[in-house]
């Protein structure tokens, strides 16, 4: 929540602004750490007219504000006075709400690392990571422009993953709703008419028939069936045991699997090759792998990975004994570590497999997209073929 104050410090100096926190206690409290003595303190219009309608902080955000930090700490503005600018810039209050407190803590002595850390939603522990690195190092401004090229790069190769998929989902929105639409609604005007006339139906007219019976006879089943579907899948991928499955199902798609094992590893390597590169631990770079994969196999790669690691082990070896992970991967990552230039060589891999992604997704929807018509058009022409050879057995018989 922002609260509006007024309060007045040990000389007597009135101060007024907004502050972010959980409730009046602990925006009274921090505060007080401030040394200012509270006057007034209510919550922020602004914060109560929109809390029910504000927009969430995107991804998109986080890179603007990263973005943002990295040209003002670079250009010599401090850190509280750069979170303070951006604050003035940006309508969200969402955001402004988490800006402030990052001022605050800022301003009161917290590390930005570890007041970045108190917004787990919106910085994940590699960007935590990262910044505690270049703190170390002195490079906060540097380091907050290659997180938001990192973040930047991995908001694109969603973006790409979200238009190949797009055309396949409204194709088959069309074919569902289309064949329900003509089962439901059109077939079942023709059935009185060739009731009427008593003819004998042909087989494919009678398999539509009992479809188009079932669906609008049954429909509350269908729909039962439908809302179990969508549950077990939301709630099963709560579970280890629906995780493994689901997970396992996305990586050996016919189609769409080898592009989607790509955007993971093309994810995990770019993550890879900027943890080392900001001079974080391998061991705990690994870590980092394995949690933002998103997926349990590739999951449970790292973390063997980082296992043998530990044994001394180097990573190409332990790479190699994952199916997961092409030889070409592995004999790249050797070749870096051979050289001692692990890095920049996982920087290179990143960026290859990001233009792999893109063709494999080309490829991919160039595949999807004539299989999908030509399902739909034999969709339509099986219903459209059940309704027209009555209509032709009326035609034959009156003309006889």
């Amino acid at each position: 929540m922002s609260f509006d104050y007024r309060a007045r410090d040990n000389m007597g100096k009135n101060h007024h602004g907004t502050i972010a926190a959980e409730d009046r206690e602990q925006a009274t409290a921090m505060l007080a750490r401030d040394e200012r003595h509270v006057v007034e303190l209510c919550e922020s219009d602004n914060d109560s007219a929109l809390s029910l309608f504000s927009r969430r902080v995107k991804k998109s955000d986080i890179v603007y504000v990263a973005n943002q930090l990295a040209v003002m700490v670079d250009t010599g503005i401090s850190l509280s006075g750069a979170l303070q600018g951006i604050y003035e810039q940006t309508d969200n209050p969402r955001l402004r709400s988490m800006l402030i407190d990052l001022r605050n803590r800022v301003e009161g002595g917290e590390d930005l690392s570890v007041a970045l850390g108190r917004y787990p939603a919106c910085f994940d522990r590699t960007f935590v990571s990262l910044i505690k690195a270049s703190e170390r190092t002195g490079t906060l401004g540097a380091m907050l422009e290659r997180v938001a090229n990192h973040l930047r790069g991995q908001l694109d190769t969603q973006s790409r993953v979200r238009a190949a998929m797009a055309y396949p989902l409204i194709m088959v929105v069309l074919a569902v709703g289309t064949t329900v639409f003509l089962l439901a609604y059109i077939l079942p005007k023709f059935l009185p008419l060739f009731k009427t006339k008593g003819l004998r139906l042909p087989r494919p007219t009678m398999i539509m028939m009992a479809l188009s019976d079932a669906l609008t006879s049954y429909w509350p089943a269908w729909l039962a069936a439908l809302m179990m579907l969508v549950a077990t899948c939301y709630f099963g991928r709560r579970t280890l045991t629906g995780r493994k499955f689901l997970d396992g199902l996305w990586i050996h798609l016919p189609i769409l699997g080898p592009a989607y094992r790509k955007v993971v590893i093309s994810r995990c390597i770019s993550t890879l090759g900027a943890m080392l590169h900001a001079g974080v631990s391998l061991l705990e770079s690994i870590e980092l792998c394995a949690e933002i994969a998103n997926n349990y196999h590739f999951e449970q790669a790292w973390l063997q990975v980082r296992d043998q690691v530990i044994q001394g082990n180097r990573v190409a070896e332990s790479l190699r004994a994952s199916k997961l992970f092409p030889r070409t991967l592995v004999q790249m990552i050797n070749a870096g570590e051979e050289t001692a230039k692990l890095d920049l060589v996982l920087n290179k891999v990143a960026q290859y497999y990001d233009r792999e992604v893109e063709t494999s997704l080309k490829a991919a929807t160039s595949v999807i997209e004539p299989i999908m018509i030509s399902v739909m058009g034999l969709i339509v022409g099986a219903i459209g073929l059940g309704i027209m050879l009555p209509i032709f057995s009326l035609s034959r018989a009156a003309g006889h």
